[in-house]
């Protein structure tokens, strides 16, 4: 059985390529979106740390020269405000998706446990505490 074919075309919406910057909820998204990529330095750089540390002093020695270099230290220091940006969204956005008890208590506990896990893990390398 032959189906008919209709000769009107499909509804296709005209939008441009920067609509999502006419509106702040989806700026912020679009911006939240990004914060992985000054992660994908950091992550980098990490895998590079490692590696060199398997290899010996002498890249040990490189690698420890080429992360004091300005440009590699701001850019540590945009992914650790990407993180936290991305950290302050992902909380505020927890109670509504699970409201298991007031905003306020479930986003202070999330920052708590934040401090606590990073503050154990700076004890258990010898850190600054």
């Amino acid at each position: 059985m032959n189906t008919p074919v209709s000769a009107r075309k499909p509804y296709q919406s005209k939008l441009s390529r920067s609509w999502w910057l006419k509106h702040n909820y989806y700026r912020l998204y679009m911006l939240r979106e990004a914060t992985v990529l000054p992660l994908l330095f950091f992550i980098g750089c990490l895998l590079y740390g490692l590696y060199c540390l398997t290899q010996g002093a002498a890249h040990w020695q490189s690698f420890q020269t080429f992360m004091q270099q300005g440009w590699v230290i701001a850019l540590n220091l945009l992914a650790f405000a990407a993180s936290l940006f991305h950290a302050k969204t992902f909380f505020a956005l927890f109670p509504r998706v699970m409201p298991l008890a007031p905003a306020w208590l479930m986003i202070s506990g999330q920052w708590l446990a934040t401090l606590l896990v990073a503050a154990g893990v700076l004890l258990l390398c010898g850190g600054w505490l």
